[in-house]
């Protein structure tokens, strides 16, 4: 019988409201109505957030809600096609996932824009480079490269595309030069939707160009971040932040902030920086530093979601909290009347994704957090190849042993058999600990959809450059290495209804270089992680 709010969640943008457990926005009654009820009604709302983000934040779980990909699309739909501000249509930053390249939605975003009303520009960012170890010299350009070729294949108009860059919007790396490129280029002409498919980064992305440069000096204080879970869809709803005009002089004020970090050596900074730094290194290869030149930035990890700073907690009574949401900073009307704004949106929903087949804990498994460790095996004919229960690739006919590297996040295993006893191996282990995911045993498994074959026929090009890599979903990838001119026959298999992608030529091809000696008795090499790179630092050459 409550109506809804009318104020948004500061986690995910939904509206607050008590009548549906199952819908996005929902509070429980009675922490609903303990808000309401004083003077200022509805408004002390203002910074909570729904059930579904305090669960993201403080228990890391997910809960089920009823938002088909259907209403994913028209929420964004429906922002993009609003009419002009400021005279010209937004700029579209595309955030795309490189790991899931080919990106499945960028050739949906053409239809995601009215066409009496066209975005005034498309930057499209390559996210989570800091995952992927550099396999050769200049495998960044190679990325950057596969990125723009994805642009073209979807169809994306070449006049339209103002820039590809590649960041972390975890680690920072790249994201001050991403920075830099849109005050250079869009100024502060009008405003700037982040757009994606889900778990791409956004809402990642989002919170770190909300304490950069990139946003109103003052607007940290104000805006809440969003929630950033590994769950797909997290953001349901626009969530927003000013963005700073970027005047010559504060231009000229970030440039020698630049200048003299680029100083800095990494035995220069202080204990706290250090033991930051050394944390973002165990989580990435790439590392880089995101500062504020207009506010003196808080020592706390930037990148982590602070429940404390946007939630009201279950089990105690917000109206005996601290008092942080009554004290809530506002923007006067000066500061937002002409204001260009930063928005995130929902992300779109893959489809024929494996990730929709998992439940939260399966899902932490199969997405990367950390860096990637290569893993690779020498398989002969007649052996076959398991990722977790998600994925098979036999090796049915060559002359010749084969490399093959699994590329995909670090807690998922690998077992390796033969293909006489592949078949049982599945029957007795899905579900169980040696296949890992999916988890449940055999009740999980009787309503998880069964592997379906698919051939590939490849011919090797060398025993140090991988042919092509073998996607199995969002699982992750096998990149194949060959002998030149040798013909290899292939069979894959992925969860019905999921998505195998051959993709050629390979995102890595030189992968299975990082490897280590061969385990005597075994397939398999030792593993070998690359050191981290960091960015935005001075070297220190050490004798």
């Amino acid at each position: 019988s409550v109506p809804p709010s009318g104020v948004s969640c500061s986690g995910c943008g939904a509206e607050l409201h008590c009548r549906d457990r199952a819908e996005p926005g929902f509070v429980p009654a009675e922490k609903y109505r303990s808000l309401t009820e004083g003077p200022a009604g509805a408004a002390g709302l203002r910074g909570a957030v729904c059930q579904r983000c305090w669960m993201l934040a403080h228990h890391g779980r997910a809960l089920r809600l009823r938002l088909p990909p259907e209403q994913h699309r028209e929420v964004v739909s429906a922002a993009l096609r609003r009419p002009p501000r400021h005279g010209r249509g937004p700029l579209l930053l595309y955030i795309l996932d490189v790991l899931e390249l080919p990106d499945p939605v960028l050739p949906q975003l053409p239809a995601l824009l009215a066409p009496d009303v066209p975005a005034a520009g498309l930057l499209v960012v390559g996210n989570k480079v800091d995952l992927l170890p550099a396999d050769s010299p200049g495998h960044l350009g190679r990325l950057r490269q596969r990125v723009v070729m994805a642009c073209t294949q979807a169809g994306l108009d070449r006049a339209l595309l103002v820039d590809v860059r590649l960041v972390s919007a975890k680690t920072g790396f790249g994201l001050e030069g991403l920075v830099s490129r849109l005050q250079r280029s869009w100024k502060c002409t009008g405003d700037v939707y982040l757009l994606g498919a889900t778990n791409s980064g956004k809402s990642t992305l989002f919170n770190t160009l909300l304490r950069s440069d990139y946003c109103k000096s003052r607007a940290p204080d104000i805006v809440d971040r969003a929630t950033v879970s590994p769950w797909p869809g997290t953001t349901l709803n626009l969530l927003k932040f000013p963005i700073i005009n970027p005047t010559c002089e504060r231009i000229f004020r970030r440039q020698e902030r630049l200048k003299e970090e680029a100083t800095k050596t990494e035995d220069q900074l202080s204990s706290e920086e250090k033991k930051y730094l050394n944390h973002l290194k165990k989580q990435g290869y790439l590392v880089g530093e995101v500062g504020r030149t207009f506010q003196q930035q808080k020592p706390s990890p930037m990148f982590e979601f602070d429940p404390d700073m946007l939630s009201y907690s279950i089990d105690e009574d917000p109206r005996h909290s601290s008092g942080k949401h009554e004290e809530r900073q506002e923007f006067t009307y000066n500061e937002v009347k002409d204001a260009r704004w930063c928005f995130d949106t929902p992300g779109i929903v893959k489809e024929n994704c494996v990730l929709n087949l998992l439940t939260e804990k399966e899902v932490k498994l199969v997405l990367p957090t950390h860096a990637i460790v290569p893993r690779t095996f020498i398989l002969k004919p007649g052996m076959v190849l398991f990722l977790a229960a998600l994925g098979r690739v036999d090796y049915l006919q060559g002359e010749k042993p084969a490399w093959f590297t699994v590329v995909a996040s670090n807690l998922l295993p690998v077992h390796v058999s033969t293909l006489s006893n592949a078949d049982a191996i599945y029957e007795k282990h899905a579900g169980q600990e040696l296949l890992k995911v999916p988890m449940g045993g055999e009740e999980r498994m009787k309503e998880f959809p069964p592997l379906v074959p698919q051939d590939i026929t490849l011919k090797g090009i060398g025993t140090t450059e991988a042919v092509a890599d073998i996607k199995l979903s969002s699982a992750g990838w096998v990149a194949v290495t060959a002998h030149a001119e040798e013909e290899l026959l292939l069979r894959a298999y992925t969860p019905k209804g999921t998505a195998l992608v051959v993709r050629e030529p390979p995102l890595l091809p030189y992968i299975s270089t990082i490897r280590g000696s061969r385990i005597a008795g075994t397939a398999a090499y030792r593993t070998k992680k690359p050191p981290s790179l960091v960015e935005n630092l001075k070297t220190t050459v050490r004798r």
